[in-house]
């Protein structure tokens, strides 16, 4: 199992290993051919993140430590700002382009927490899709199966699979439609999709400015609400967890179990049945605004127009460079005009009003993150229409929380040897304090992590 940022500071502060042993062993596993690291990053800052390193622990052997990431490596999405690069989002498209003159501001607070950056993780190009290939860097394989070649889930791909590799303690993605919490799931992690407003995006490449979020990609709870105290320059306060039986949940009826495999649907009934069995209160509920959102997004939604506001210079001069499964998405959003968006606006407010009224009992919603356990990359490769078809059902549940302006938790709900499932744990916007600790209480009853 791996180590969680807790665990790994005890180590730290008894001497029984130093930040330069957890940067090297980071690095020599991104050296690792088995483990896909050149597939996972895109920028590898071997030189600084030693010289850091050293640093941090020169610091804490003179009893100084900045936070609970001091020393740890941590990686961040290849479109987060990093002072001296150029930040390239996946894509060749921007190779050319001028190098960043500053980190992106979570990317300076982390630093300034003492977290060693390792480097910058591989992505979908322009973090346009939940599956996570890339035709111009690679495709780093999910943690399992890997003799099949398993997507690893998108858009933060490489930063999921640094986790699950042990590159990386943590890693920071964005989230438009379940960039964090797709890649969490398939590869057994926790994620954690904060409230979008909390966390700054200035120095951050935009997708959707509507939907987007900033959050980490870690192994517990825990670890979520560390990195996130810390995106929100927050004083980390220790999650607490609610008893079970003081937790009153919510499934829909309908819609997020479309399409849903027989390994999720069994791991999915038994995560219910284990928190029935722990005291907790799953009633399921009717939330027909769930089934509206396609229509509602028929016309391509607010990430097909803002994304198209981003790229339309840029693809009319350079269009044959882009991932051609991306530009045709991202070109949707041409015939988007003035009304439809306003509309969609007004549509929007509505509808999260309406859900969060359905919801106002309950402490959390729960569905299946994904409702498929990952497919196979060649057989995504290999075909339009099935490429398509899978982004659609991969990104469907975790959509609606986005839409919804909401926070989410991806937890891991399968079994050791089994397939990675996520149980997908989410609130409205601003609940977060309340999500995350809702979220270690049912985390405590999983299969992987219970204690």
């Amino acid at each position: 199992m791996l180590a969680t940022i807790t665990e790994l500071q005890r180590a730290l502060d008894r001497g029984e290993t130093t930040s330069v042993e957890l940067t090297r062993q980071a690095l020599e596993r991104i050296q690792d051919d088995s483990r896909d690291g050149a597939a996972t990053f895109i920028e590898v800052f071997a030189e600084q993140a030693l010289a850091a390193a050293k640093a941090s622990d020169i610091l804490r052997a003179a009893g100084l430590s900045r936070s609970l990431v001091e020393g740890l490596p941590m990686s961040v999405k290849n479109l987060h700002d990093i002072a001296g690069y150029i930040t390239l989002g996946g894509s060749t498209v921007l190779k050319d382009a001028e190098p960043a003159e500053q980190h992106a501001t979570i990317v300076e607070r982390l630093l300034r927490a003492g977290a060693i950056l390792i480097g910058s993780t591989n992505m979908t190009e322009f973090a346009f899709s939940g599956l996570g290939i890339n035709p111009h860097y690679g495709t780093p394989r999910s943690v399992w199966d890997r003799d099949n070649a398993r997507i690893p889930g998108g858009s933060s791909s490489g930063a999921g699979v640094a986790v699950a590799q042990g590159m990386s303690v943590f890693s920071i993605g964005t989230d438009t439609g379940g960039s964090i919490r797709i890649p969490s799931a398939f590869n057994g992690l926790t994620g954690f999709k904060p409230t979008a407003e909390r966390v700054p995006s200035e120095g951050t490449m935009p997708l959707s400015r509507s939907l987007d979020s900033n959050g980490p990609l870690a192994v517990s709870v825990e670890c979520c609400a560390i990195v996130d105290a810390i995106l929100t320059d927050q004083p980390y306060v220790p999650v607490a967890t609610p008893a079970l039986e003081t937790v009153r949940l919510a499934v829909p009826k309908t819609f997020v179990f479309d399409g849903i495999d027989q390994t999720v649907r069994a791991a999915f009934d038994r995560a219910i049945a284990l928190l029935r069995e722990h005291g907790a209160v799953v009633e399921e509920i009717d939330l027909p605004e769930f089934e509206q959102l396609p229509h509602i997004n028929r016309k391509g939604g607010f990430v097909c127009a803002e994304a198209w506001s981003v790229h339309r210079d840029t693809l009319q001069s350079k269009g044959e460079q882009y991932d051609p499964r991306v530009a045709s998405r991202i070109l949707r959003g041409k015939d988007i005009d003035c009304a439809d968006y306003i509309e969609l606006q007004d549509t929007r407010q509505a509808w999260i009003s309406a859900v969060e009224s359905r919801l106002e009992r309950y402490d959390a919603v729960l569905m299946p993150t994904v409702p498929v356990v990952a497919p196979r990359i060649a057989d995504l490769q290999a075909s339009d229409e099935v490429y398509f078809a899978t982004n659609g059902l991969v990104l469907r549940n975790p959509t609606l929380i986005n839409f919804l302006d909401g926070c989410a938790l991806s937890l891991p709900c399968h079994a050791a040897g089994e397939a990675p499932v996520g149980l997908m744990v989410a609130a409205p916007a601003y609940h977060d304090e309340h999500l995350l600790a809702v979220g270690a209480a049912i985390e405590r009853v999983l299969p992987l992590r219970g204690r």
